[in-house]
């Protein structure tokens, strides 16, 4: 909302003249006769088109580990040899993890 600064503004006296009933009005005025609702009520009951997969199969071909790869033990993400940071325990962890 824009204010216009060169509107002539009123003093204390002119504030204190508002009445009771005038203040009132103005309040209920303001509200909205919406009500609030539930966002999370509300994307339950939305479907997306096409969103049910349970009919699916999905077919992924796993492979075994590769000679220069290792899998970090704290973030258990497979990583390329060279993203060795430290080695503790027979554990390595990589440089991501470690930084």
């Amino acid at each position: 909302m824009a204010t216009d600064y060169d509107a002539p503004r009123k003093n204390e006296e002119e504030l204190n003249e508002d009445s009771i009933e005038e203040l009132k009005t103005r309040r209920t005025d303001k509200q909205s006769a919406s009500v609030d609702e539930d966002e999370a009520e509300a994307a339950d009951s939305y479907e997306l088109p096409g969103a049910d997969l349970s009919g699916e199969e999905l077919l992924v071909r796993v492979l075994p580990a590769q000679a220069d790869e290792f899998t970090c033990a704290s973030c258990f993400l497979v990583r390329h040899r060279s993203q060795i940071a430290r080695e503790r325990n027979g554990l390595l962890y990589c440089k991501e993890c470690e930084g």
